[in-house]
């Protein structure tokens, strides 16, 4: 069965769609099959994996308000290799739709149910807020990671994003569980990030991915190429540490199949 990973944090400017687009190319590389959603109104996600937003003959939109079937709304051959629900500004008219519809937090979940099976991941790149989309990224979702700048308030924001999702969870779905916390725009010579790097990893412990990634302008480039980093410039940090984050979920998610094989 295929993994859903909602990639969310009620801050914005943290790195969440640069980390959606990254990884699921850094994950398509792999060779395997990567779904990614767009359920952002800004739609950043579909532009930077090559796809006119505006364009879209169908976007999550309609997956969810007009129920079309999920298949005539994925789009192929993105830049990143991977297939794409594309988003756009219509998605903030889902939203409204969204309060007046039955069971409305499990649409995305029942939408995907027909091709979960025969993706290996669908990342889901949430708003940068907490709203129907993104309690339905949430209901839909196996787990989360969170990008999280080391910043001065990033451990407060953190511990009460964390707590958001321990609620959601209970009402939405119980089985959810934090896939990792992942520093991004990462800089070793501030003293700052340093300190709060530490503090992370002496609260959350091994949630917190060994991988850090790093400021770095390919990585800021690379949207407006409209292609992830690694096929933007294959060589730079960025897409370098993307790369090992791919690696990192992959070890992740066999460590804990010997352990449910064992135990």
């Amino acid at each position: 069965m295929g993994k859903i990973i909602a990639i969310a944090n009620q801050k914005g400017g943290v790195g969440k769609t640069t980390t959606s687009v990254n990884v699921a190319a850094s994950m398509a590389a792999t060779k395997r099959k990567v779904l990614l959603i767009d359920l952002d109104p800004q739609g950043n996600a579909t532009m930077g994996s090559g796809v006119d937003k505006y364009g879209a003959d169908s976007t999550a939109y309609e997956l969810l308000i007009d129920e079309q079937p999920v298949e005539e709304v994925i789009i192929k051959n993105t830049s990143g290799k991977y297939d794409l629900i594309a988003g756009n500004s219509d998605i903030t008219a889902a939203e409204i739709k969204l309060m007046e519809v039955f069971a409305r937090e499990v649409r995305l979940r029942n939408a995907l149910a027909p091709v979960r099976d025969y993706y290996d991941y669908i990342f889901i790149d949430c708003p940068p807020s907490l709203s129907q989309l993104t309690v339905n990224a949430m209901a839909a979702a196996d787990s989360v990671l969170v990008p999280m700048q080391c910043e001065y308030y990033a451990l407060e924001g953190l511990t009460a994003l964390m707590d958001t999702i321990k609620k959601l969870a209970s009402v939405v779905n119980p089985d959810l569980k934090i896939e990792g916390v992942l520093r991004t725009m990462y800089d070793p010579r501030n003293r700052l990030a340093n300190d709060v790097s530490e503090q992370l990893k002496r609260h959350f412990g091994d949630l917190v991915y060994r991988t850090v990634i790093p400021r770095n302008v390919r990585l800021a480039e690379a949207p407006s190429f409209g292609a992830p980093a690694m096929y933007y410039d294959r060589s730079s940090t960025g897409a370098k540490a993307y790369l090992a984050l791919a690696g990192e979920i992959l070890r992740r998610r066999d460590k804990k199949k010997t352990q449910a094989a064992v135990g």
